[in-house]
């Protein structure tokens, strides 16, 4: 393992990253406390709890993995799609480096910006509810899990994409819906049966109910059924990034 070349691109990705720190560290809080007053407090004065969880509260798990999920498939899909695009993934690939340091390079930095967005949303969320942490161990298992997973969800995208469109189409148009439909902002246990039913089907579900289980010690689906979730969504995504690394898809070609 070449861990300076690892290091190399880690620290040239997170450079990047902090270039634009501003946006990187204002964006999320100020989303974040958009969230509080449009969610905490409009509907927050209809709802005074779910299950027994003030609704201000009740909804930071759901933000936190809103924003690390988007922010690691992004991260990752951008890094490794633009050295592809400006035809500098050439020089990368001509280099004393592994695919797999590379992958692990991209998918590190993306899974760091992601952990760096999650915790400035946490800290911001004390700002606005008293938030208890039931299980702080597994709230960071849960956070690291996710941002892991998602980064190499994204590096797969980035692989797959031929142009910007491609880039945004999953994250639009499947992630983000997906977890607003998965209980970010309410307890499945909210909707008639026949939508609960239709809601289990949704993956991203068992990873904020495991979330959600961390701070409050309440989850929509057993916690044992939202890690094994997680753990099979991030084998898989394994699985691809293996495939890419034996067929060379759509990097050497």
């Amino acid at each position: 393992m070449n861990f300076e070349a690892v290091k190399a691109i880690y620290i040239f990705e997170m450079s990047r990253f902090f270039r634009t720190l501003m946006q990187s560290f204002i964006s999320p809080v100020i989303s974040t406390s958009l969230y509080f007053v449009v969610f905490g407090t409009a509907i927050g004065s209809r709802i005074d709890s779910v299950e027994g969880i003030s609704y201000g509260a009740f909804i930071v798990p759901g933000l936190i993995m809103l924003s690390v999920m988007t922010q690691a498939t992004a991260n990752a899909s951008f890094g490794i799609y633009f050295p592809k695009f400006m035809g500098t993934i050439y020089e990368l690939l001509s280099a004393p480096v592994s695919f797999l340091e590379i992958v692990i390079g991209y998918v590190g930095a993306a899974a760091t910006k992601a952990l760096f967005i999650g915790v400035v949303i946490f800290v911001t969320a004390h700002f606005f509810v008293e938030l208890p942490v039931a299980h702080p161990l597994a709230m960071v298992a849960f956070l690291l899990l996710t941002c892991l997973s998602f980064a190499l969800l994204g590096f797969i995208i980035g692989i797959w994409a031929q142009n910007f469109e491609q880039l945004q189409l999953i994250p639009l148009l499947v992630i983000t819906p997906l977890v607003f439909l998965g209980g970010s902002f309410y307890s499945v246990s909210m909707l008639p049966p026949v939508w609960q039913t239709v809601t289990m089907f949704n993956p991203v579900v068992y990873l904020i109910s495991g979330f959600r289980w961390a701070f409050f010690g309440t989850a929509d689906v057993p916690i044992a059924v939202s890690l094994l979730a997680i753990a099979l969504f991030t084998g898989a995504c394994l699985v691809v990034i293996w495939w890419i690394l034996k067929t060379g898809y759509r990097i050497k070609s």
